[in-house]
């Protein structure tokens, strides 16, 4: 008889609040933090504040362009060019994507989190991240300093770092069910 997948929890709730214990806990030292000491409490408050109306753009357009995926992108065009099958040009777009990737690291969690959802290797999603630290921007300011040669072969000992990051993790690591 054959084992039957259990759809995962996810699915099944769409909109689960999986970080309902953190906020509790940041929530609680919160209190404790202005019963103890109410000034600490409510510049800490502030500041937070602060920091979550800056990132608060980048998770929009984070959703958008997750939203726009899922409208747009069916999961067998996704695992066409990120999937299993994708061979070197799932490869290759990964390395590209992650060198023209801009904004915090974090804000891309999201997006990868829905597109492995779909199918996207994780290898490629290590390959992505590891690649980002070549910054397109900056590459004038590192040549100015250091000369194109140096930053050549910096930049693909960069890229080579990310495919073998990726390749140690699709030889080694397990790929999630989702």
């Amino acid at each position: 008889m054959k084992k039957q997948n259990k759809p995962s929890k996810n699915i099944d709730k769409p909109f689960t609040f999986r970080g309902k214990y953190l906020l509790c806990i940041v929530a609680l030292i919160y209190v404790l933090l202005f019963v103890i000491d109410s000034q600490s409490a409510l510049l800490a408050l502030q500041k937070g504040s602060k920091v979550l109306l800056k990132i608060l753009p980048i998770f929009c357009v984070v959703i958008v362009c997750t939203a726009l995926i899922n409208y747009f992108l069916k999961p067998k065009q996704i695992a066409k060019h990120l999937g299993h099958d994708s061979g070197a040009k799932g490869w290759l777009w990964a390395l590209l994507g992650g060198v023209i990737s801009h904004g915090p690291m974090y804000a891309w969690y999201p997006l990868f989190e829905d597109l492995r959802r779909h199918g996207m290797k994780d290898a490629l999603i290590a390959v992505f991240f590891a690649s980002r630290t070549i910054k397109i921007p900056l590459l004038p300011i590192m040549i100015d300093y250091f000369g194109l040669t140096f930053t050549i072969i910096l930049s693909c000992y960069i890229l080579i770092g990310a495919l073998i990051q990726g390749a140690l993790l699709e030889m080694f690591g397990t790929q999630k069910e989702t």
